[in-house]
């Protein structure tokens, strides 16, 4: 029998930049979930490049200067892959990987083959392969002067720009089959939404790796599947939950990131369908996470791109379990205190407080305060249902609602 080897992880460099819109914190930020993203694609990160910039190079993204440290770096420590924060043109990825000679990917690639790899159904790998194609057609020049460096340019200018076209055709014919392809499934998936009759709708939304996985199996007592990595959850599952006698439908979707690729947001569309034809929104949020605050503003500004930011939503604050406060010293004068330093308490009397009690402070591992929640959350299915179904709450009070599916 052969022993099965642990696989080796993928050498790889980040590489950001510090400009007048993303300052230093921001950039450390964005640096942080880019290495995770790199550790959830298989990949360990060696070190960590920035730079300020006015504006990134339209070239080589980075200056010249820098950009010799980089390559410095990979060929001293045999690294194979340099990851970019922002996405490249096909322009500057052809010119760095001539200076680098290694594999360069940017952010919106890296996100592209962590949802190749996360992907389970016949409709998540068809969305996620025709947003390959889409990012792949501009850049197939870039891959062919690539193969031509490598066998050499004599005899290769002639075939090589005639099996450009070749395959950007093949790219193009490609994107028309999936398209249509996810326009037939997209009919079909539009029938079974139609299908579950009048029964309120309830989707989670959040920022990926916020726990809303997690939150769906301790309340629909399923098992969807959940870890603590970016984009455990791709393709999107619904489960029927009943609290009390009030059934509704309960749906998990894939979780939003920042700088989420366009061509995600438009190949995903029937996934976002679910929130879009939600009745309510349950945003969940890791409130131990150090920058929840921009989570939240990133996906209501997805949510405001998909037209509906304007439905009944309920802010579920996860993880309160991790949640760790700073401490401070009270007899240091000159440090001033911030938000890293607010006990949970210090938050609900915040902005949080505005939005009374459709604020829930919720551990979904521990199944903390999920009682609270789930009264919460029937009192405002049950709004809802009356709403829909007047006539039967003012007849008969005491009507059983799973008899309405």
């Amino acid at each position: 029998m052969i022993e099965k080897k642990d696989i080796a992880l993928e050498k790889a460099v980040l590489i950001g930049i510090i400009t007048k819109d993303q300052d230093e914190v921001q950039s450390k930020e964005y640096l942080d979930e880019l290495e995770f993203l790199t550790h959830t694609a298989g990949g360990e990160v060696l070190k960590r490049f920035t730079q300020k910039m006015e504006m990134p190079n339209s070239k080589t993204f980075i200056g010249s200067g820098k950009m010799e440290d980089v390559r410095q770096f990979i060929e001293d420590n045999k690294v194979g892959t340099a990851i970019f924060d922002d996405e490249l043109s096909a322009a500057q990825e052809r010119n760095i990987s001539k200076i680098l000679n290694v594999k360069v990917l940017d952010r919106t690639n890296l996100i592209l083959d962590i949802f190749a790899q996360r992907a389970q159904t016949s409709y998540a790998r068809t969305q996620v392969e025709l947003a390959q194609c889409e990012y792949l057609l501009p850049r197939l020049r870039g891959m062919w002067t690539h193969l031509e460096r490598q066998k050499g340019g004599i005899g290769m200018r002639g075939p090589g720009e005639t099996e450009i076209e070749t395959d950007r055709r093949i790219v193009r014919d490609k994107i028309a089959l999936l398209k249509a392809k996810i326009k037939t499934i997209d009919k079909q998936m539009a029938v079974q939404r139609g299908n579950r009759g009048k029964m309120v709708r309830v989707a989670l939304v959040g920022y990926t790796n916020v726990g809303k996985s997690t939150l769906m199996n301790v309340i629909s007592k399923s098992k969807v599947f959940a870890e603590n990595k970016l984009f455990a959850t791709l393709d999107t599952t619904v489960r029927k939950v009943v609290i009390q006698n009030l059934p509704f439908l309960l749906s998990d979707t894939v979780g939003f990131i920042r700088k989420l690729p366009t061509q995600l947001v438009d190949s995903f569309k029937s996934t976002l369908d679910e929130v879009r034809e939600a009745d309510l929104l349950l945003h969940v949020v890791d409130i131990s996470h150090p920058n929840f605050e921009e989570h939240i503003a990133s996906v209501n500004k997805i949510l405001g791109e998909i037209k509906s930011s304007d439905k009944p939503t309920i802010m579920v604050f996860n993880k309160i379990d991790a949640y760790k406060q700073e401490p401070i010293d009270e007899d240091d004068l000159v440090t001033e205190r911030t938000k890293a330093n607010y006990s949970l308490e210090e938050w609900k009397s915040t902005w949080m407080n505005k939005i009374g009690n459709n604020a829930l402070f919720i551990s979904a591992i521990n199944k903390s305060n999920l009682e609270d929640f789930k009264k919460r959350v029937y009192d405002e299915v049950r709004e809802i249902h009356i709403t829909r179904f007047p006539y039967n709450h003012f007849l008969y009070p005491d009507y059983n609602y799973e008899d309405m599916e």
